[in-house]
């Protein structure tokens, strides 16, 4: 039995993707009897979703927990829904996609109007709750923004349901601070020494453990 993990690659003006570290860090570790895959998705709205759906087929996981950076926020932040919209708020993909109010489904003649938001399917609350304990710094959080992160959500879970596996398969997305390094790069250019901010960070081996937790609070969950 498997665990997905999911981390991103570097984008914009980042050239460290905390997410990759920890799933390249995960792969192939044992976690409560289940072998975790982690596995690093493109930052392209083309093919991240397709991507993690051709990975849910090879490896049938039990759960899913996708993640991503987000610079800026000084908690893990496990997300509660994702909504039906791809806008890159002007920051574009690797592939230099730059959506603008889109919707990541659009209804068609064969099919009812998808669904504007899907809830993620990890026990969220008990999740934070669990880190919180353990003296993780977590929050719920009510959005993913409108950019890969959310798309994977939305996408993820949408294909869980028309697959039939929603009830069965717990899928959610995790947002990642910065590590330290990371915010010591972007607080050099943004001229800490001279007065400017230095933005908020987790350490690596708290982000992974954090990471963890998620997957175990989530296994036990669905016992």
């Amino acid at each position: 039995m498997t665990l997905l993990l999911t981390g991103y690659e570097p984008f914009g003006d980042h050239d460290r993707n905390p997410t990759e570290e920890v799933a390249r860090e995960l792969d192939g570790q044992e976690l409560a009897g289940r072998e975790i895959v982690g596995r690093v998705l493109p930052v392209e709205f083309d093919r991240a979703g397709d991507e993690m759906r051709d990975l849910i087929e090879a490896h049938d996981p039990e759960a899913v927990v996708a993640t991503g950076l987000a610079a800026g926020r000084a908690a893990v932040s496990v997300e509660r829904v994702g909504v039906n919209v791809a806008d890159c708020v002007g920051i574009p993909d690797n592939a230099e996609a730059d959506p603008r109010n889109e919707r990541i489904r659009e209804a068609d003649a064969e099919s009812e109007t998808p669904p504007a938001a899907y809830f993620a399917t990890l026990p969220v609350v008990e999740v934070v709750a669990d880190l919180l304990d353990a003296g993780i710094p977590a929050r719920v959080s009510n959005t993913a923004g409108t950019h890969l992160c959310n798309n994977v959500l939305y996408r993820t879970r949408n294909y869980l349901e028309s697959a039939g596996l929603g009830a069965e398969t717990p899928m959610g997305f995790v947002h990642l601070p910065l590590t330290p390094e990371g915010a010591a790069k972007k607080a050099r250019e943004d001229e800490a020494a001279s007065g400017g901010g230095v933005e908020p960070s987790l350490a690596l081996e708290t982000q992974i453990a954090a990471v963890k937790r998620t997957f175990e609070v989530t296994v036990e969950a669905d016992r």
